[in-house]
């Protein structure tokens, strides 16, 4: 039986590119697990200011939120000082839509890079098999008559390995990829929702 060290050697570069790829796609996994651990919690702290607001307390809506963790408590206190300071509301929602595409790029940080290596590991993995493969039948066309299948069998089996090992490094960063990016994606929707709630409350006020 093969040990890690004959797999590595048998696989070739294209071997050692996953395993970076692989490295460098979990280590950016559990970054951004961390930096969006929190991006969907303080629905609480947002209702609650939203309820001071709709009774027309401005100064202890504001107070709820004066300090925010999430970015839909970051663009929600920012939509509360400039409703409070009387700002005009075109200016405001200007203001809002770069804060909230700011918000959105710092999120979505790392996830397209993860994309990429999703995307990009399989055909690494399918390119080493390909040159696994020639360099396999090149060894049988010369052994010629000593050659069998055993020869054969063990050139397919080292081409093959690279195709697993892309497959083993693009499937989690598919998956990471597509799961923080749904968590995203329910952040800005949530931030969305409450400035809009916001708008709803301070136009039933007027």
């Amino acid at each position: 039986m093969s040990g890690a060290g004959d797999i590595l050697s048998d696989g070739g570069p294209i071997i050692w590119i996953l395993i970076v790829l692989s490295l460098l796609s979990l280590a950016l996994i559990a970054v951004r697990i961390m930096a969006l651990a929190r991006v969907l919690s303080g629905r609480a702290r947002r209702d609650a200011a939203l309820d001071k607001w709709a009774g027309r307390d401005r100064k202890a809506a504001r107070a709820a939120l004066s300090a925010p963790v999430t970015p839909a408590d970051r663009l929600l206190a920012q939509a509360m000082a400039g409703l409070d300071s009387g700002r005009p509301r075109r200016l405001l929602d200007e203001d809002l839509e770069w804060r909230g595409n700011a918000e959105l790029a710092e999120m979505s940080t790392g996830l397209r890079l993860l994309e990429l290596i999703a995307m990009v590991s399989p055909l690494l993995g399918l390119l080493g098999t390909v040159l696994g493969m020639i360099e396999a039948f090149r060894e049988l066309s010369m052994a010629e008559g000593s050659a069998n299948a055993a020869l054969l069998a063990a050139g397919i089996w080292q081409a093959l390995l690279t195709t697993a090992a892309g497959l083993i490094v693009a499937i989690p960063a598919a998956l990471a990829a597509g799961l923080l990016g749904a968590r995203v994606e329910r952040a800005a929707q949530m931030a969305e929702a409450a400035v809009g709630r916001l708008y709803a409350i301070e136009d039933g006020l007027e």
